[in-house]
């Protein structure tokens, strides 16, 4: 797989994790607009590409693996995402989103790469 797909599936995924989490999360203080949705999506994308440029690229990883292309973009952007978060709102943040933005953008991440593996075989 071009690395270039994969880079889009990744931010596709993250996109995704992004709106699930502004539609649960919308209130008057914090509509579900586009400019929310991208303010959302953009710490976490940022992690995503920081991986490739870090891990991936200069490995020459197989994009579409698992390991490690996979579990780096994950491990990436939800670190990152969650420092900016934090640094942003002036506060740790609370340890149920962390758990809950973890395993969401695990199963979107590397669930597009099971996929994938799946329909190869």
């Amino acid at each position: 797989m071009n690395r270039w797909l994969a880079l889009l599936l990744d931010a596709i995924a993250i996109g995704l994790f992004a709106l699930f989490a502004r539609i649960a999360h919308q209130s008057e203080e914090m509509p579900l607009t586009a400019a929310g949705w991208f303010n959302t999506m953009l710490p976490f994308l940022a992690g995503v590409f920081l991986a490739y440029l870090v891990v991936i690229l200069p490995l020459k990883a197989r994009a579409e693996f698992i390991r490690p292309a996979g579990l780096s973009v994950w491990v990436f952007a939800v670190v990152i995402g969650l420092v900016f978060w934090g640094i942003t709102n002036g506060e740790i943040p609370h340890w149920s989103f962390m758990v809950v933005a973890t395993t969401a953008s695990a199963i979107l991440v590397l669930g597009w790469r099971a996929l994938h593996r799946v329909i190869r075989k």
